[in-house]
């Protein structure tokens, strides 16, 4: 039977300004994600967590390597500064990959008006579409600049992305920073290396030809992309919003994600898709009143979930059952007197106005 794979690698790791220059994912490593019994190939890892982290403390306590697990980073996770700065995420290796069932999407609902939307993914149809659902919209119109890129990337494309080995610890750790559990769907998918050698100016394939391997990543909450959730537990269906694709990311945010694609000199395409995504802007004095009127109503009751997610994730990194409940509360409540008081009086909160004239 194959057993979960376990790691060497000493600490100290890799301070943030070194994420460039960790070492590769090793072949040896992506083909033991494959394996039957792997913790790639586990699509309920996370309820699994506390005992294998038991485990782990035992196998410490006898000086046994670590077990580690292949996580698939796409959003503000590319960044170092978010990923092993602010999250405090020490990977041990990590490799350029594409993701041919996946597409990016920016559909987690944030807070209007500041943050409206993250980053998340979607399963992705390769088949031609000759109907275009609010979800299939890009962020972006054609303009000039895609008639002189020679390789356009768009919205429908493969994702793109980097995965990281990284301790069960860190796993944990990065699905506390990730909602506790309440947010994304931990989901299981093949993950392709870029062909050697690697040019960023290449054409992203939207059929690789590298072996694939194995890794956990965070799907998007929307119904089209989770539409097997109904088996899932009340705690682990998150909110949605009904126009998916309509809310745009701030600048902040998109800045993040941006730097972390130049970290990892990503493909050019993507880089440029990335650069021409608008963010969010309250342009309209209605918009900037509303802004400060939404945090002032809304922050005292939002921030310290945030704070208590930090405090209270369980081994898991999830929340407890109590934190979720008070999420579920609150959420859904903020977003109601977005859609039917904040919109009507201070203007749109999730996509700048000059962008849906």
């Amino acid at each position: 039977m194959a057993q979960p794979h376990t790691t060497n690698h000493q600490f100290p790791l890799p301070a943030d300004s070194e994420i460039s220059h960790l070492p590769e994912t090793t072949a040896q490593r992506q083909q033991a994600s494959v394996a039957k019994q792997s913790l790639e190939n586990d699509d309920h890892l996370p309820e699994h967590l506390p005992e294998k982290l038991a485990h782990q403390h035992d196998d410490a306590l006898l000086q046994e390597p670590q077990e580690t697990v292949l996580y698939l980073a796409y959003g503000s996770n590319l960044n170092s500064k978010t990923f092993l700065g602010r999250r405090g995420i020490k990977p041990l290796s990590q490799i350029n990959v594409i993701v041919p069932e996946l597409r990016l999407t920016f559909d987690m609902p944030g807070l209007p008006y500041i943050e409206p939307c993250f980053a998340a993914t979607q399963f992705r149809d390769p088949t031609p579409k000759h109907e275009s659902s609010a979800a299939d919209t890009p962020l972006i119109a054609h303009d000039d600049a895609d008639d002189d890129d020679p390789n356009p990337y768009n919205p429908n494309k493969p994702l793109v992305g980097v995965a990281y080995e990284v301790t069960l610890t860190d796993y944990a750790r990065i699905i506390a920073t990730e909602g506790g559990g309440s947010g994304y769907k931990d989901v299981v998918v093949d993950c392709h290396p870029f062909p050697e050698p690697y040019r960023p100016d290449d054409p992203i394939p939207d059929i690789p030809t590298t072996p694939s391997f194995k890794a956990h990543t965070l799907l998007s909450p929307s119904n089209s992309a989770t539409a097997s959730r109904a088996k899932s537990p009340a705690r682990s269906r998150p909110i949605t919003r009904p126009e998916l694709g309509y809310a745009q990311p701030s600048a902040r945010y998109l800045g993040l994600i941006t730097n972390g694609a130049a970290e990892h000199d990503l493909p050019a395409s993507y880089r440029r898709y990335l650069a021409r995504l608008p963010p969010y802007r309250a342009a309209t004095v209605r918009q900037k009143i509303g802004r400060a009127v939404f945090v002032a109503v809304w922050a005292p009751l939002f921030l310290p979930i945030l704070i208590l997610k930090q405090v209270f994730a369980g081994p898991d990194g999830r929340s407890p059952a109590w934190l979720v409940g008070y999420e579920r509360l609150v959420l859904p409540s903020m977003w109601w007197s977005y859609d039917h008081v904040f919109f009507r009086i201070f203007g749109d909160g999730e996509r700048s106005v000059d962008e849906v004239d």
